[in-house]
């Protein structure tokens, strides 16, 4: 894990000085026990398909990664040069844990897995990328999904 005192300046400054909200731990919406719950899972790591077209920077758009995609099958083309790359060449999950949620799907901790899963670049302004969570958000709808996992990188 990167620390602040890693960074030379100015990124140390500009790191220290972005907002961070604080959450009080409540869940924003009720819904079924997580044993009951479809999951999908939603990275910000620029994932796509091996053969997809890669991120851009400041992409506001996202990546389908279905459900039954292998390892090997998965790539990243995020193009930040602070982006360490080695923890997800040496095991995906690090960055888009599926093979845990089907391990909790199996162990009956999850209800089931979603059949799509979707990728954004990290490096984007959230606010720019309104429109297109609203259209996610109907994807996830139509896949019945009534959780996700949020892998921020």
């Amino acid at each position: 894990m990167a620390r602040l005192t890693d960074f030379a300046e100015p990124m140390r400054s500009h790191l220290a000085g972005l907002p961070c909200q604080r959450l009080d731990g409540a869940p924003w919406a009720t819904g079924p026990a997580l044993a009951e719950r479809r999951v999908a899972l939603i990275s910000t790591a620029g994932l796509q398909r091996r053969g997809d077209r890669e991120f851009a920077i400041g992409a506001v758009d996202y990546r389908v990664i279905p459900g039954d995609i292998a390892a090997g099958d998965l790539i990243m083309s995020h193009v930040s040069t602070n982006f360490d790359r080695v923890g997800f060449q040496q095991d995906w999950n690090v960055m888009f844990p599926l093979d845990r949620l089907r391990e909790m799907a199996a162990a009956g901790k999850i209800g089931s897995v979603a059949a799509y899963h979707y990728s954004f670049m990290g490096a984007t302004e959230p606010e720019a990328m309104e429109s297109t969570a609203h259209q996610l958000a109907g994807l996830l709808k139509q896949d019945r999904v009534d959780a996700a996992f949020l892998v921020p990188v």
